[in-house]
């Protein structure tokens, strides 16, 4: 019979990460209870988004950088009418504003504005790093730096108003795109401001998020 250690060596591991932990946390956890050697993700998910996670043990960390190029899939909420410094809830709320007169019209027009390349100024809240620190660790100190704008993709960028303040989408994207800075600039072309309220990705490539079979610590997830 083959040990805990074995079964999962050298395999592409598919997890629903939860929210409030962050992507390295579930890589820890998953290699600690399965007594992995070697572990690493495919792509971060913010600890306030929640979906799919590649995790790839030992010699399959050699197909990172592959799955990190694959087309993503989302879904979530974009708050209109007030902003986040960190442009989702990690930050408390402000600068509200009346959204009374959005129409659907506006926002369907608002969001076709972002459809194809794009350039978009990553978030400060966010992993990139300045002089060797990562940019969320000078963001939760009040600090800004100047970042420079980058070309990412949206492919599909689908949206339903839920109530007057709260909408539901759908994002199909290429590598590197940020749905928070999304959802800032949206917020920025209906004059109103907006961010991030909730966000799940649920596919990655040819990757979904379903059936999964394994639970540890809350971490649903399944090799592939």
């Amino acid at each position: 019979m083959l040990s805990l250690e074995n079964e999962y060596e050298n395999k592409i591991i598919l997890v629903d990460k939860p929210i409030n932990i962050t992507s390295a946390d579930a890589v820890y956890i998953l290699k600690r209870k399965l007594r992995l050697k070697k572990a690493g993700h495919a792509g971060t998910l913010d600890p306030r988004a929640s979906g799919l996670l590649i995790i790839c043990t030992d010699k399959m960390t050699k197909r990172i950088n592959e799955f990190m190029e694959c087309e993503k899939e989302y879904e979530g909420v974009i708050r209109i009418g007030a902003e986040t410094k960190s442009y989702d809830t990690e930050s408390e709320e402000e600068g509200q504003k009346d959204v009374s007169h959005i129409t659907e019209k506006d926002l369907i027009a608002a969001g076709e504005t972002f459809l194809g390349e794009i350039y978009q100024v990553p978030p400060m809240y966010s992993a990139l790093k300045f002089k060797g620190r990562p940019l969320y660790k000078l963001a939760r100190k009040g600090k800004t730096v100047e970042r420079k704008p980058r070309k990412v993709n949206i492919k599909k960028f689908e949206i339903e108003r839920k109530s007057e303040t709260e909408m539901w989408f759908n994002i199909v994207c290429g590598k590197g795109t940020y749905i928070r800075s999304l959802a800032h600039d949206f917020g920025e072309k209906l004059g109103v401001g907006a961010y991030l309220k909730s966000l799940k990705r649920i596919r990655i490539g040819d990757f979904k998020l379903d059936n999964f079979e394994k639970d540890i610590k809350g971490l649903k997830f399944r090799v592939v």
